[in-house]
C-alpha cells in the first residue's frame, strides 16, 4: 500500500474542488452564493469521504503494527515508518472530524436560511416612475439601478440587467421606457424608446437609440399611445416640444401645445383614449383631447404628478399651501381631496398609480423617496418605503 500517495491524493481532492468552484463563481455577485453552497457541499462530502479513509488507515495500519517481527531491523525499520503514518492517519483523521464538524454546521445554517423566505433589502436611490402589473398583483419602481419590484408583502430585484429607465410607463403588457443602459450591459446609451413584454428580462428597442433620453414620457397603459417631450432636435424630431405616436414609435407628430403654461412636471396619457393628454406644470394642470394640439387649464394649483387610472380618472399631486393629492373630473372640473400622511419641506408627490384591478388600492410616491399605499382610495396608508428604503410588510398583506 503506498501510504503516502494515497493521503496526497485525498488532501489535494479535499482541496481543489471547492476552490475551482469559487473560481466559477466568483465572475457575478450572484454567483457567490451558488458558489459558496457548492464548496460547503464539496466540503462535507470530501472532509466525510477523508475521515472515513483516515479511520481505515488507522486499524490498518496498527494491524500490520502488531504483524511487525521488530527482532529484526527491517522489522524495526518498518515499525519507525508505520509509527509516522500512524501519527500522520491521527492527524488526518482529526482534522476531517472538525472540518465535517464546521462544514456541517454551515450547511444546517445555509439551510435554515434558505427554508426561510429570503428578504432583499431593497433601496432606491432615484425614482423614476411608477406603475402595476394588468394582474394587479405587483409594484414595479425603476430605481436607477434596475427595476424593484414588490409582491406579496416583500420588495426584491426584478430579472434583468438593472438599467437606469427613465420616463418608465406601465402598460398592459409590459413597459415602455426610455434610459440608460446598466453596468456591464452590451446596450448603448442611451436608450430612445425600448418596451419589454416581460418585465425587463428583454428589451425590444423601437426608436432613436443611442440619440435621446426622453424623461418626459408616458403611454396610455391599454391603448399604447406613446407621447413624449423632446429636450431636442434629432433625426425623427425637428424641433423640441411634446411628440406623440400611435404606432409604436413609425410615425412622429408633433402636438402645438395651445393653452400650457409653466414649465413641465408629469405627464399622464388616458389609458384607453389616444386623444387625450394631461401634463402637471408649475402652473397648473392642463388636459388636451386632440392629441396635445390644444389644452384646457382644470386646476391652477401648481402640479407635480399626474396619473390617470384604468378608468380613466384624473389624479394629482400639488404643492400649495400644503401637499395634497387629489382626484379630477377633466370633464366637469370636480376635484376630490384626498386625504394623505402629512409631507413637509422639499418632499411632494412624484408619482401616483392605482391599480387597474382594484381600484380602490393606489401608490405614490414622493421626492424623498418614501412609498405609500392605500387599500380603500385613501381612507388609511401604509408605507412601502421610508427616504429610499424598502420595507417589507407580512405576506398577507397588500
Amino acid at each position: 500500500m503506498n501510504l503516502k500517495a494515497l493521503f496526497t491524493f485525498l488532501v489535494l481532492t479535499l482541496f481543489t474542488i471547492p476552490v475551482s468552484a469559487f473560481a466559477h463563481g466568483s465572475e457575478e455577485e450572484h454567483q457567490q452564493e451558488i458558489a459558496a453552497n457548492t464548496f460547503l457541499n464539496y466540503g462535507l462530502v470530501s472532509s466525510a469521504i477523508l475521515l472515513v479513509v483516515g479511520i481505515i488507515l488507522l486499524f490498518s495500519i496498527r494491524n500490520r503494527l502488531k504483524a511487525v517481527n521488530v527482532k529484526k531491523q527491517e522489522g524495526r525499520i518498518k515499525r519507525d515508518k508505520l509509527q509516522k503514518w500512524l501519527k500522520v492517519s491521527q492527524w488526518v483523521s482529526a482534522l476531517a472530524l472538525l472540518a465535517l464538524m464546521v462544514t456541517g454546521i454551515f450547511s444546517l445554517s445555509s439551510g435554515d436560511a434558505a427554508g426561510e423566505e429570503k428578504e432583499e433589502n431593497v433601496e432606491f436611490m432615484h425614482i423614476h416612475g411608477l406603475g402595476i402589473t394588468s394582474d394587479g398583483s405587483e409594484i414595479y419602481v425603476p430605481a436607477h439601478a434596475g427595476l424593484k419590484v414588490f409582491k406579496k408583502g416583500k420588495w426584491g430585484n426584478a430579472e434583468g440587467e438593472k438599467h437606469d429607465y427613465m420616463g418608465f410607463s406601465m402598460v398592459n403588457d409590459g413597459f415602455y421606457s426610455s434610459g440608460h443602459p446598466g453596468p456591464g450591459s452590451s446596450l448603448k446609451n442611451p436608450f430612445g424608446v425600448v418596451k419589454s413584454n416581460d418585465m425587463g428580462k428583454n428589451l425590444e428597442i423601437l426608436d432613436l437609440y443611442q440619440e435621446i433620453d426622453f424623461h418626459g414620457m408616458a403611454v396610455g397603459y391599454n391603448s399604447h399611445a406613446i407621447y413624449v417631450f423632446n429636450p431636442q432636435a434629432n433625426s425623427r424630431m425637428d424641433d423640441t416640444g411634446l411628440y406623440y405616436s400611435i404606432d409604436d414609435t413609425k410615425t412622429w407628430t408633433k402636438s402645438e401645445m395651445k393653452g400650457i403654461a409653466g414649465k413641465l412636471s408629469s405627464i399622464a396619457v388616458h389609458p384607453n383614449d389616444e386623444k387625450i393628454v394631461a401634463l402637471g406644470t408649475n402652473e397648473g394642470i392642463f388636459v388636451s383631447t386632440d392629441y396635445g394640439q390644444s389644452f384646457e387649464e382644470i386646476s391652477d394649483t401648481p402640479t407635480t404628478a399626474v396619473s390617470f387610472s384604468d378608468k380613466g380618472e384624473l389624479f394629482a399631486g400639488s404643492v400649495s399651501n400644503e401637499i395634497t393629492l387629489s382626484k379630477f373630473n377633466f370633464e366637469t372640473k370636480e376635484q376630490t381631496a384626498i386625504s394623505i400622511p402629512s409631507l413637509s419641506g422639499e418632499n411632494a408627490v412624484g408619482y401616483i398609480v392605482v391599480n387597474p384591478a382594484n381600484e380602490n388600492q393606489m401608490v405614490f410616491t414622493t421626492f424623498e423617496k418614501d412609498i405609500y399605499i392605500s387599500e380603500d382610495s385613501g381612507g388609511n396608508w401604509s408605507q412601502l418605503a421610508d427616504k429610499g428604503k424598502g420595507i417589507n410588510h407580512k405576506s398577507n398583506e397588500h
